[in-house]
Parts: C-alpha cells; sequence; structure tokens
C-alpha cells in the first residue's frame, strides 16, 4: 500500500505539491513544528464547520476559524474506540498489528510492544522536541510508556485508562464495593501522572472528579509552556495534545459550567474550542505559527444514547455523528468517520475542503516525509509480518 500524504488526499484543492517541496523543506536547518490536538469522543457533527456548533446549542467558533484557516476532510477514518485508533494514530499501522485493536485496560494484556514505532520516535529521530500531555491509553507498562518511545516529557492520567477512571472511588464508596474509607479510595486510585524521557511514572495527585473537570486547563498550561521553551532554545517540536473534550464523564470547569444549551457535554465542547484557541493564540504570540502545522482530529465517533449524559432536563447531552449511523464501538460509519481540520500557513490553501480517504495511519508516514524522517524504521513493529515495500511502512 502505497503512502498517502496530505498532497495526495488534496490534489486538485490545494495549491501544495508535498512532494519533492517538503523533502527540500526537510533539508533547510527549520523544519515546521507540529501540535497534534486530539479530542475524544467528539462526532462528525459536532463542530460548526460540520454543521453542528451553534446549531446543537454548543458553538465552536475557534475550531471553525481554523477549518477556515486550513484543509477540513470530510472523509477522515478512523478505529471505532480510543485505544485502537490512538495505537493507529502513533504507529501508522493497524491496532491489530501491535495487538492493541481493544480498549486498554488497567491489568489487561493490552499494551505497546516495546519494539513498534511511534510517532515520538520519529520526530525525535530527526531532532525534535517531544511531549505529550493527555490521555495516553497505550498501556502502563515500562515498554509502552510514551516516555519509552521517543516523548521528551509527558503528564496526564495513567496511561492504560480513560477519563471516566476519575470517577472511580465515588463509586466505590457509593455502592460499598470496598469497605475502605474515601481518603483511602482516593490513595488507591487513580492518579494524575508525569514521567521523563526513559524514566519512571511518579504520581502527582489523586485524579479526582475535580481534577478531572480542570485537567485541560493544566494540559493547556502545560503545552503552552512546553512552547516558550522550545521557542527558547530554538527547537524544533512535535506537541501531542490528546485532551478531554467529548469523553464522559464530561465535567465541565467552573468557567463553563452551563455555558451550552446541551448540557454538560456542549459545555465541555465550548470548552475544548476554547483550549484549541488558547493553543492557536500562543503559536502566534510566540511568532511561530507561520511554521507550525497544526492539526485537530477526533479519536472516533461520539457517545451516544448508549452512554448518555442525563442530569440537565433531558436535553440531547450527548455527541452527534452527523449523517453517519451510529456511535462510539460500532462497526457503523459514525464511529470510523470523524472531523479533522489541518492548518499549515502558507502551504495548506485556506477554505479547503476535501472528500478524499485520509486514514488516522496516514498522519505518521505523511509527517516523516515532511520532516525527512525514515519510516522505514517501524518495520521492526511486526516481528512476524514483513512489510512488502521497503519505501514505507504498511498499515
Amino acid at each position: 500500500m502505497k503512502i498517502r500524504t496530505f498532497e495526495r488526499v488534496a490534489s486538485g484543492v490545494t495549491l501544495l505539491a508535498f512532494m519533492g517541496w517538503s523533502t527540500a523543506f526537510a533539508q533547510q536547518s527549520s523544519k515546521p513544528n507540529v501540535v497534534f490536538i486530539l479530542a475524544d469522543n467528539v462526532g462528525y457533527g459536532d463542530l460548526g464547520s460540520y454543521g453542528g456548533g451553534e446549531l446543537r446549542g454548543a458553538p465552536t467558533p475557534r475550531l471553525d476559524a481554523l477549518a477556515q484557516e486550513g484543509l477540513r476532510l470530510t472523509q477522515f477514518l478512523v478505529e471505532p474506540a480510543c485505544t485502537p485508533s490512538r495505537a493507529a494514530l502513533m504507529t501508522g499501522q493497524y491496532s491489530v498489528r501491535n495487538g492493541l485493536s481493544l480498549i486498554a485496560l488497567e491489568g489487561s494484556p493490552y499494551t505497546l510492544p516495546a519494539n513498534a514505532f511511534t510517532m515520538g520516535e520519529l520526530f525525535k529521530s530527526v531532532g525534535y522536541a517531544t511531549a505529550v500531555f493527555g490521555k495516553w491509553h497505550l498501556g502502563s507498562a515500562p515498554e509502552s510508556l510514551p516516555t519509552a518511545h521517543g516523548f521528551d516529557e509527558f503528564y496526564g492520567i495513567p496511561p492504560d485508562i480513560s477519563w471516566d477512571a476519575a470517577t472511580y472511588p465515588a463509586t466505590i464508596a457509593l455502592t460499598h464495593s470496598i469497605n475502605e474509607p474515601y481518603e483511602a479510595l482516593l490513595k488507591a486510585g487513580p492518579q494524575i501522572v508525569e514521567a521523563k524521557a526513559g524514566g519512571p511514572l511518579q504520581t502527582v495527585k489523586p485524579f479526582t472528579e475535580d481534577a478531572r473537570a480542570n485537567i485541560d486547563n493544566e494540559l493547556v498550561d502545560k503545552s503552552i509552556d512546553f512552547m516558550r521553551r522550545q521557542k527558547a532554545a530554538g527547537t524544533p517540536f512535535f506537541l501531542y495534545l490528546p485532551f478531554s473534550m467529548g469523553h464522559f464523564p464530561n465535567l465541565p470547569s467552573q468557567q463553563f459550567k452551563g455555558k451550552s444549551r446541551i448540557g454538560n457535554y456542549g459545555d465541555k465542547l465550548m470548552e475544548g474550542d476554547y483550549h484549541v484557541g488558547q493553543i492557536l493564540d500562543a503559536l502566534n504570540q510566540l511568532g511561530i505559527d507561520d511554521n507550525t502545522i497544526v492539526v485537530f482530529a477526533s479519536d472516533n465517533g461520539p457517545q451516544g444514547q448508549t452512554a448518555r449524559e442525563h442530569g440537565n432536563q433531558g436535553t440531547p447531552d450527548m455527541g452527534n455523528s452527523g449523517p453517519f449511523r451510529g456511535e462510539l464501538g460500532e462497526v457503523t460509519e459514525g464511529a470510523i468517520r470523524t472531523a479533522a481540520i489541518i492548518r499549515w500557513r502558507g502551504k495548506v490553501k485556506p477554505s479547503t475542503t476535501t472528500y478524499a480517504m485520509f486514514s488516522i495511519m496516514d498522519f505518521l508516514p505523511t509527517f516523516a516525509h515532511i520532516v525527512g524522517g525514515n519510516v522505514r524504521q517501524t518495520e521492526r513493529s511486526t516481528a512476524s509480518i514483513k512489510p512488502t515495500s521497503c519505501s514505507a511502512a504498511q498499515p
């Protein structure tokens, strides 16, 4: 299977010929920074630029503006759940090739192999500073951590669980599942963690419901600090920001509580849109937005009736898959087709849309082509199934 790049999927839509031009660019001293913002369970029909936004009761002005400034994909294809999609994004391969076609859970055997080659390692191999702030969800074994796969810095929730883990201690206390005081449950429960390249996880604080409501503020602050440090050092950077926008329980921070017309889900959409704006504003203030590729995407389709969030007088407090049937975890288009926006000022033509197929797996080889990385290293993640081509990793 040949590599798909932005140039191929946007042929006739953008004016950029990535093949050839980006190779020359990669040889220059100033390589583009890359900021990849990954939403969680945000559906095709949630953003204003995809038919949602204000029409649904949760305006997304910063993301709508981002779409106007870049390329909007209308046939962006992912895998139907968190771990599989994130594995596909990080490795450029189908999730099953690394044993991650099912959702990673605490204590489960589903974990990123030591020999998997990731996007973090790609950027690190060509001199980039790398960081991930948020949800890894590819396993907590030492060999599976982001800091074991090319990332210099990691801060976020435990790497083998998701955002709903913040409710575990309260649920256990409510149901008396474990006969322990609540403070003991918090101490033994999920913890926000951090790590540096090659080092172990360090516990920061309990991952409580309050921490869940405010964690995106922390993740964005850390992201902006990371970008500032790299700008000061003159180092190109890859920032991966998989924040909580869209995933239940959508507990908005106080600033956004009640802001939308569709309950907590809408509030969190508006909050996520605000955070994207903070990142974009920081790039502008640092004077590096012209040399930064910004990607916003969702990992899979939305949660709908199966996990509908209540508490707002019956309003539609759930995600929307737009014109497509189905939701998270299903074998339908609503699960595997979602939003993706790409901005690269001066390189990707503004206000463009493409219906061409583009997979979440295609980002890694595309970035490799742009920055001059060697995707052939991905062969080492397929111990028993070798690629048939030496020019690119096989999905």
